[in-house]
């Protein structure tokens, strides 16, 4: 959440960074394993974290890691009372302690998990590796990016995972099926 107006720059690549401005109060949801270039001139902002704990317990028996999708321009009236209230607290010196935090974390945790989880099939629907449609887009991706240099962070997002799972899932499709593997995606 920016604390007051200000800008800051970001992307892929460093040659390839955007410039962004913020209004007081503005949020953007950066899950935890976007892979980006980032900088701040002026942005004076407060950055909250929720554990991986609470967001499973929010996540009623999913289990390993919930993920949130990315949001440049979050506007939820909910959240931003959540966290200015964290916000009050900093600057109060954290006067209600752990359990007040505990409780915000909790309630933030739920709004997260509700509105911009990314809903996975089950485990045993995944066991093979990534679904036919996401390889689809995998190629796609790979044919349009040819001639750039490309990560397995961009492959990622190009699917809407994290790093580490599309990474899990890509090997598990790899290995799965001889038709389709890293030069079959790349060829």
């Amino acid at each position: 959440m920016a604390l007051r107006p200000g800008s800051a720059e970001w992307g892929l690549r460093r040659s390839e960074m955007t410039r962004f401005t913020f209004g007081a109060g503005e949020m953007s949801l950066v899950p935890r394993h976007f892979e980006k270039w980032f900088r701040t001139d002026d942005l004076h902002y407060l950055s909250v974290g929720i554990s991986d704990a609470a967001l499973t317990e929010v996540a009623d028996g999913t289990s390993g890691e919930v993920e949130l999708r990315r949001e440049d321009n979050l506007v939820d009236a909910r959240l931003g009372a959540l966290v200015e209230a964290v916000n009050a607290e900093r600057i109060a010196g954290f006067p209600n302690g752990r359990l007040f935090l505990d409780a915000v974390e909790q309630a933030l945790a739920v709004a997260l998990v509700n509105g911009y989880a990314v809903r996975h099939r089950s485990v045993q629907t995944h066991r093979g590796g990534l679904g036919c449609a996401r390889v689809r887009r995998i190629k796609e991706f790979v044919d349009a990016k040819m001639e750039d240099e490309l990560t397995i962070c961009e492959m990622a997002q190009a699917v809407q995972l994290s790093t580490a799972h599309f990474s899990r899932m890509f090997r598990k499709s790899t290995r799965r099926s001889p038709r389709i593997n890293l030069f079959s995606v790349i060829g």
